[in-house]
């Protein structure tokens, strides 16, 4: 019904910056809140930044003033700006949508299949 594609990612050292992006595609009647979350090894998903349909947006207090996530509502896309990355941001980050695909339908959380970011030395 609904697909969220990720790209971007890959390997960068510390102190540098990467983007990705996450394009929903599918029977998208309304997009509300997308949002980026991230899963390291041994540890629970947790919540990176969000961003609503009225573009107000919250962070995790560990990205705060690094990260930075915007959207293209025409595009049904999400980005996610890092800038001074460090080696406790290595994970792989995967998008998130809430979406309706009718009016009469409930909204409801869609998955991307997630991107891979290291860095490392």
């Amino acid at each position: 019904q609904v697909q969220l594609v990720e790209s971007g990612g890959g390997l960068v050292q510390p102190g540098g910056s990467l983007s990705v992006s996450c394009t929903a595609s599918g029977s998208i009647f309304r997009m509300y809140s997308m949002g980026w979350y991230r899963q390291a090894p041994g540890k629970q998903r947790e919540l990176v930044a969000r961003i609503t349909n009225n573009d107000s947006t919250n962070y995790a207090d560990s990205v705060k003033g690094r990260f930075t996530i915007s959207r293209d509502n025409a595009k049904n896309t999400v980005y996610l700006q890092m800038n001074s990355l460090k080696s406790e941001d290595t994970a792989v980050y995967s998008c998130n949508a809430v979406v309706k695909i009718g009016w009469y339908f409930p909204a409801e959380e869609y998955w991307g299949q997630g991107t891979q970011v290291t860095v490392s030395s």
